[in-house]
């Protein structure tokens, strides 16, 4: 009797921690200041200095930097939103909570990524902003989007939860937009365990985050608590619980200064599977433009159905084999929130629904030993009979 897999042979995408991180953490512990205090506020400087922004605010998800970059640039009930329905559901969840109305526009078939034709088309006079996604770590059209943004008096709020390294028109993500937001989830290629980053130009809307990520609180408990004396503090708007703590600012500022050699290997392995797969039947997005860097967070494929087999086949056939997969991601407007509260229905976002019905993701981390990438390269031949 065969007994089932319970731990896969090749993990999707596990975290590579090191020596530095785990000894910073412990560090931390031993200072007695755990929450959001020093190591926040120099993660925070560091990754400004990564991306090039001027101001970088450090929040406990990416998520709760969309929202908050919303609010700040004033979104509200009444307002709408142009986003992609080929996103995790949080980049549309913020928009509702919000009080404003997500509307979707179709992707670019041969990126992935927002189309911008797509979302011109979508503008109406109470759009408000823009949210593209650059998807899997390929940058969207930045120059197309701003563009856009400037004809028609919108902001532009880029989710790069997949694109810290990024670098689009010559630019690197997160000094592209009027605000980003970066994602630091255990499967990232900067992880916290959980966290995110919001980078902005804007001093203004820079310290509206931060007040608005700890309760509206006009000061934090680490600069109430560096000076003897009163800790008196005034709420200035009803805020959220949105901040980093020191323990994960901890991991985050040993990953960022891992993250080329870190980015290195994720492009080595995506050359391997691209040299191994280049004959096998199934497509995936087209190359960069010149100049642009991809962040390699996913590595994607489409698996057009044929009879007898479907993604869905495939990714149970790598399971079996002991390869662990993910799919990257279920069309937003076809959940059942969405469809029902708006009257989304498949059909209106055709290449979307294409991607979401085909996209495969395969496993894609630094921590990956050569011998686990042979096992996913086997396993695929296997599969489409390579």
């Amino acid at each position: 009797m065969s007994i089932a897999r319970t731990v896969p042979l090749v993990p999707f995408s596990p975290p590579e921690i090191g020596r530095d991180e785990i000894a910073e953490v412990i560090a931390t512990i031993e200072s007695g200041w755990l929450s959001t205090g020093p190591r926040v506020s120099r993660f925070e400087a560091a990754f400004a200095e990564f991306t090039g922004a001027s101001h970088a605010i450090a929040l406990n998800s990416c998520t709760a930097g969309l929202h908050l970059s919303l609010l700040a640039a004033g979104v509200g009930p009444g307002d709408e939103v142009i986003t992609t329905p080929l996103t995790f559901c949080s980049t549309a969840n913020v928009i509702v909570h919000c009080g404003a109305t997500p509307v979707f526009a179709d992707i670019d078939p041969i990126t992935g990524n927002l189309d911008p034709a797509a979302a011109a088309a979508a503008i109406t006079p109470r759009t408000r902003a823009i949210i593209p996604v650059h998807y899997g770590g390929r940058p969207a059209d930045v120059l197309a989007f701003a563009a856009l943004a400037r004809r028609h008096g919108l902001m532009t709020i880029e989710d790069a939860a997949h694109c810290i390294e990024g670098v689009g028109a010559g630019r690197r993500i997160g000094t592209t937009a009027d605000f980003t937001s970066f994602s630091f989830y255990a499967t990232k290629n900067l992880t916290t365990g959980e966290g995110g980053m919001v980078t902005t130009e804007s001093a203004d809307a820079a310290d509206r985050i931060r007040i608005m990520s700890l309760h509206g609180m006009s000061r934090s408990a680490w600069t109430r608590y560096q000076r003897l004396g009163p800790s008196r503090y005034d709420v200035v708007t009803p805020g959220f619980k949105y901040n980093m703590t020191d323990l994960q600012a901890a991991i985050g500022v040993h990953q960022l200064a891992a993250i080329g050699r870190h980015h290195d290997r994720r492009a080595a392995i995506c050359q391997q599977y691209d040299e191994a797969f280049a004959d096998l039947p199934f497509s995936t997005f087209a190359p960069l433009p010149e100049g642009d860097v991809h962040a390699r967070h996913l590595y994607t494929i489409l698996v057009d159905p044929i009879p007898g087999r479907d993604r869905d086949d495939v990714a149970v056939a790598l399971g079996e084999a002991g390869i662990a997969t993910s799919i990257h991601f279920q069309a937003v407007h076809l959940h059942r929130f969405y469809a029902e509260r708006y009257g989304f229905c498949r059909g209106m976002f055709p290449h979307a629904e294409r991607v979401a019905d085909t996209v495969l993701s395969l496993p894609l981390s630094p921590a990956l030993t050569d011998g686990q990438v042979g096992e996913v390269i086997r396993a695929v031949c296997a599969v489409f009979g390579g």
